[in-house]
């Protein structure tokens, strides 16, 4: 057996009563990705379901950690340890509550946000591992949390729940390489948003103007400062037009 390169793990509670919960998109991204390509068929090891393959000309690991979502960390440690793996060598997809549905950010590092499957990895594993977050929506309430993500994904959410699963298993190269831009760009296509770079930006909102100086000014400032004359009428008239100088 090939010791793999990578691990691509999902996060997930299992069994039949979960399965299609919202919780649980972490567990159908990885079968979207064993479907798609060329994986071993699931077998038990690491207290979880693991299966391998090759993405991209790497070799990769998939795995499901069958141990209950807020012990995550129990198997898939287990599986990097065994395989001598770093979290630099992780990769994770599971659910998160602070993005709209079928957003998805990708980053290294950083908090749990709550997440007890996220915390349990970062007790077993090292916080340094990629982090790929599905977003499922908030249900506006704190009480209501735990019904909103228990609960199985609505009919109407596979409108953007298979396109993105879908295009996500299309694009596991881009995954696999971290190519997360293209990667970001590709899935929110898949589910409506016409760029994700360009909607990050929109997020922002501009800087404004400082009070009384147009954008026209402001450019002819920028553009001439080094170039204006300091003494004589034009400085003069300068100074009016831009402010005063700067002891003013």
């Amino acid at each position: 057996m090939v010791d793999p390169m990578i691990v691509i793990a999902g996060l997930g509670n299992p069994g039949s009563k979960y399965a299609g919960n919202r919780h649980n998109i972490g567990f159908m991204a990885v079968d979207a990705l064993h479907r798609r390509h060329s994986f071993s068929p699931w077998s038990k090891k690491f207290k979880a379901e693991i299966a391998e393959g090759e993405i991209a000309g790497e070799r990769v690991l998939l795995i499901k950690p069958q141990t209950f979502m807020n012990l995550s960390g129990e198997a898939v440690g287990e599986a990097l340890r065994f395989y001598k793996l770093g979290p630099d060598k992780l990769t994770v997809l599971y659910d998160e509550l602070d993005l709209a549905p079928g957003r998805v950010r990708i980053k290294t590092g950083g908090g749990h946000g709550g997440h007890n499957g996220i915390k349990s990895l970062d007790a077993h594993c090292g916080k340094d591992y990629r982090r790929v977050r599905l977003g499922i929506g908030h249900p506006g309430s704190k009480e209501a949390v735990q019904h909103h993500v228990l609960g199985d994904f609505a009919k109407s959410d596979r409108s953007w729940l298979e396109p993105l699963l879908d295009t996500l298993a299309d694009h596991a190269d881009m995954l696999v390489r971290a190519e997360d831009s293209q990667l970001l760009n590709k899935l929110a296509l898949a589910v409506g948003v016409k760029d994700e770079a360009v909607a990050e930006k929109a997020e922002k909102p501009a800087k404004p103007a400082p009070i009384g100086k147009s954008h026209i000014h402001q450019a002819r400032n920028n553009q001439q400062q080094k170039a204006l004359p300091a003494t004589g009428p034009m400085a003069d008239m300068l100074k009016r037009m831009f402010g005063g100088n700067k002891g003013e």
